[in-house]
């Protein structure tokens, strides 16, 4: 009987344990709704970039990646996103994608313009760049020495 108490007790201690790391992990990782508007930007490639990807402004995250799509019109990939509601962006600002390295994930860098005009929910940010694909670059350079040789 006594073992029995022991191991109920040990139990509890490591669930309650467990309990404290998933809330822990929870609460650091944003996935809760920061109240921020919402806004659109559309890209050629969006190589790289998930939904859940930072969104920053001078190297500092205000937003996050809410969601991604094909416009069936024009066939270009759709970025939905949400903004810091205390970070206001001009109208004219610059949206593009880059990476955190050469083995790091992409995020979505707004530049912001000089507008006085703010922009609302629901908004498209229309001067975009795509992601690089560095792949692609690398075999361009790698490959130029052969085309020079002709």
């Amino acid at each position: 009987m006594r073992s029995n108490l022991v191991e109920t007790l040990v139990g509890a201690v490591v669930l309650f344990i467990a309990g404290s790391f998933l809330y822990f992990a929870y609460s650091h990782a944003n996935l809760s709704s920061n109240g921020g508007y919402h806004l659109i930007a559309k890209f050629d490639k969006v190589d790289g970039l998930a939904v859940g990807s930072d969104v920053r402004v001078s190297g500092i995250k205000v937003g996050s990646v809410l969601k991604q799509y094909i416009d069936p019109d024009t066939f270009m990939a759709v970025v939905e996103f949400s903004v810091d509601p205390e970070i206001k962006i001009p109208e004219d600002t610059f949206a593009k994608i880059t990476s955190e390295g050469l083995l790091g994930g992409n995020y979505l860098v707004l530049d912001p313009g000089g507008s006085d005009e703010m922009l609302a929910d629901g908004d498209e940010i229309l001067d975009t760049q795509g992601s690089v694909d560095l792949l692609g670059l690398l075999d361009k350079f790698a490959g130029s020495d052969d085309k020079k040789s002709d």
